[in-house]
């Protein structure tokens, strides 16, 4: 007993990547697709192991642009702090 291995093109399966992860169940996209659910499976998963590296780069680069906005957001909430203080001040000198 032989087994046929059917290939797929590189468009058939980026396309049907695409398509199990917008919908909910990988399963089932592949079953409307008529492909082994294994199959779709280990596409998707090659893809996750491909994109970690840039995913870890990306998420440095997105927690030290939250660092530096934290910061600045601490330091205009202490400039709106004195400019509210002088307001006042200044508010109850001219009376």
């Amino acid at each position: 007993m032989t087994r046929h291995i059917k290939r797929y093109s590189k468009e058939f399966e980026e396309e049907a990547i695409q398509l199990a992860l917008r919908s909910k169940s990988i399963d089932q996209t592949a079953r409307d697709l008529g492909i082994p659910i294994r199959t779709l499976h280990g596409w998707v998963q090659r893809l996750s192991k491909k994109q970690h590296p840039s995913d870890i780069q990306d998420a440095k680069v997105l927690h030290e642009e939250l660092k530096q906005l934290r910061k600045e957001l601490g330091r205009v909430k202490e400039e709106r702090d004195i400019l509210k203080k002088a307001t006042a001040y200044f508010a109850r000198e001219s009376r």
